[in-house]
C-alpha cells in the first residue's frame, strides 16, 4: 500500500512539473514559431512553422540596423555589468571584512534605498545627467546602475562564506589588501561573480524605462526600445515583432546557460 502511495505521489509530482514546464515554455515556443509566419498568420493563431522567416528578417533590417541595435544593448550590458560587479563586490567585501562604528548604520541606510521606487529617482537623475551633459549617451544609461544596493548586499552575504584563513595567510605572505581582493578573493568567489553577472546582465539588457528617457538618437537605441517602437506602430507586423523578440531573448539565454552551473553555486553561496 505504501509503495502504491509513493508511486501515486511521484506521478502527481511529475504531472505537476510537466504542466508547469509546458506553461513556462509555451510562450517561447509560440514566439519562435510565430517568427517564421506572416503577420496575418500570427493574428489567426497559426501554430505551425511558416516560410516567412527571411521576409521578416529583411523587414526588420529595413526598419532598424539590427547589428547596431544589438551592439548598443551588448555594450551597455557588458560594460555596465563589469563595472557594477567591480564596484559592488568591493563594497560588499569592505562591508563584511572591515569593521567600524558607522559600518552597520551606513549599510542599513544603503539597504533602505532598495525601498525607493525608480519613478521617484527619474527626475533627479535626468537633471543630474543634463548638468553633466550626458544626455543621449550610453554613459547616461550605465552610470546610475553601477552601485547596486542589491548586488552589494548579495556580495556581502556571499563574503560571509569566504574563509578568513585565506585572507590571514595572504597577509602573512606580504600581500596588500587590494592584492588579496584581486588575487585571492576574486578567484575563490568566481561562482558568486558568475551569478551576479547573470543578474546584472539581464537587468541591463532588459532595461527599458531609463534608456527611453535619456536616449533620443536612433543610432543609440537598444533592443528594448526597438521592440517598443515595433509594437506601437499603427499597423504592427506581428511576425517581425516576434522575430525581434526571439533575437532579443537569445543573448540572455546564452549567458544563462553558459554560466548555469556557476549561477546555481553562487546562489547557494558555494565557495571553491
Amino acid at each position: 500500500m505504501t509503495n502504491w502511495a509513493e508511486k501515486f505521489r511521484m506521478a502527481g509530482a511529475y504531472l505537476f512539473l510537466g504542466v508547469m514546464a509546458f506553461v513556462s515554455l509555451f510562450p517561447f515556443a509560440w514566439m519562435v514559431i510565430s517568427s517564421t509566419n506572416a503577420s496575418v498568420d500570427v493574428t489567426k493563431g497559426k501554430f505551425t512553422f511558416g516560410t516567412a522567416f527571411l521576409e521578416n528578417l529583411e523587414k526588420l533590417n529595413k526598419t532598424f540596423d539590427v547589428a547596431q541595435v544589438f551592439w548598443n544593448s551588448g555594450k551597455i550590458a557588458i560594460i555596465g555589468g563589469f563595472f557594477t560587479l567591480l564596484i559592488s563586490s568591493m563594497a560588499g567585501y569592505g562591508f563584511e571584512v572591515f569593521s567600524s562604528k558607522a559600518r552597520e548604520r551606513l549599510y542599513n541606510g544603503l539597504l533602505l534605498t532598495l525601498m525607493v521606487p525608480f519613478a521617484a529617482l527619474m527626475i533627479p537623475l535626468f537633471i543630474l545627467m543634463a548638468q553633466f551633459d550626458l544626455l543621449d549617451t550610453h554613459l547616461a544609461v550605465i552610470l546610475p546602475a553601477l552601485a547596486s544596493a542589491y548586488i552589494i548586499f548579495y556580495f556581502r552575504q556571499s563574503t560571509k562564506a569566504f574563509p578568513p584563513e585565506l585572507r590571514e595567510a595572504a597577509r602573512l605572505d606580504g600581500l596588500k589588501e587590494w592584492q588579496i581582493f584581486l588575487f585571492v578573493y576574486v578567484p575563490v568567489m568566481r561562482s558568486t561573480y558568475a551569478a551576479a553577472f547573470i543578474i546584472v546582465f539581464m537587468a541591463a539588457w532588459n532595461n527599458f524605462l531609463w534608456p527611453l528617457i535619456v536616449l533620443q538618437s536612433p543610432e543609440l537605441k537598444t533592443i528594448t526600445l526597438v521592440l517598443s517602437s515595433l509594437g506601437s506602430a499603427y499597423f504592427p507586423d506581428f511576425g517581425v515583432i516576434m522575430l525581434a523578440a526571439m533575437m532579443a531573448t537569445l543573448p540572455t539565454l546564452v549567458v544563462f546557460f553558459a554560466m548555469q552551473r556557476q549561477f546555481v553555486q553562487g546562489m547557494l553561496g558555494s565557495v571553491k
